[in-house]
């Protein structure tokens, strides 16, 4: 069988803007039968997500993402319908999802990788496992439970630095005697600075004179803590207290144009690809 994928056909550079030029689209042949554990898929939705350009770099500069290899498959957050399974929890028809989803039309997949997703959990809107209930919405909101300091009554203010994305979107930080949870910085990703980028000497006087700490989070410290998560998730959304913004670009030939766009704010809440329909099933 042949199929369509996407591949990174050049890097922009530690101080350079991606362009979708960075990526081209390819045919491979997928084998004919699978193997014992394995599953092949059918893609429907594919995520672009900023963390995205430290992969383009040679060496990402953190030891928990992998670089992309020139000429080789891209991947990232991706969902899809199994069409075959050799997996014994794993039958025709399952929607399932993976945080390492190749960007191809198709795909064969070890079974043991993938994450099984109830429809329900989202009405029905399948994406929303790439965005508020899935990732982005975990680490909002396990980013603002653990690293907020937040009281109930406290009269607090939160301030989203990044409110359009797809974390943003959904929660944020505070003011005096206030406390910054760092957690991504896209205005610094095509920048050769450590992360968290050292303050101005001016703005880290105004820190010291209003006594605001900062903290980094990571939200893959807090795997115990998912699956209560999407549950609550999920339940806000139902009840109508959580609004789910996306930005959606049909097809895999537009991964790049979608990346491109996603790094320079073209998106409000979560950029997200569609591959292909579900009702194609």
């Amino acid at each position: 069988m042949i199929v369509q994928r996407v591949v990174l056909n050049s890097r922009p550079g530690k101080n350079g803007n991606p362009v979708a030029e960075n990526f081209r689209m390819e045919e491979v042949r997928l084998a004919d039968n699978i193997s014992e554990g394995q599953v092949q898929v059918r893609t429907l939705y594919l995520s672009v997500d900023p963390y995205m350009r430290c992969k383009m770099n040679e060496d990402t500069g953190t030891d928990y993402l992998a670089p992309w290899q020139l000429s080789q498959v891209v991947d990232g957050g991706g969902i899809g319908v199994v069409e075959e399974s050799k997996h014994i929890h794993l039958a025709k028809g399952d929607f399932v999802t993976s945080f390492y989803w190749p960007w191809q039309t198709k795909a064969i997949l070890d079974g043991n990788g993938l994450e099984k997703v109830d429809p329900q959990l989202v009405d029905g809107h399948l994406s929303y496992f790439l965005g508020a209930i899935g990732m982005p919405g975990l680490t909002s909101l396990i980013g603002v439970q653990e690293k907020g300091h937040i009281s109930a009554g406290s009269n607090q203010t939160m301030v989203v630095s990044g409110a359009a994305g797809a974390c943003g979107s959904l929660a944020g930080q505070m003011n005096r005697n206030s406390h910054i949870i760092l957690c991504g910085q896209i205005s610094q990703y095509n920048k050769d600075v450590p992360y968290p980028p050292p303050l101005s000497p001016a703005a880290e006087a105004i820190q010291k004179e209003r006594n605001i700490t900062r903290e980094r989070f990571t939200v893959l410290n807090y795997k115990d803590k998912f699956q209560p998560g999407l549950l609550q998730l999920s339940q806000w959304f139902k009840e109508g207290k959580l609004k789910i913004k996306e930005t959606v670009i049909n097809g895999l030939e537009n991964m790049g144009v979608a990346f491109q766009s996603m790094m320079t704010g073209g998106n409000i809440g979560k950029q997200i690809v569609c591959i292909s329909e579900e009702s194609s099933l």
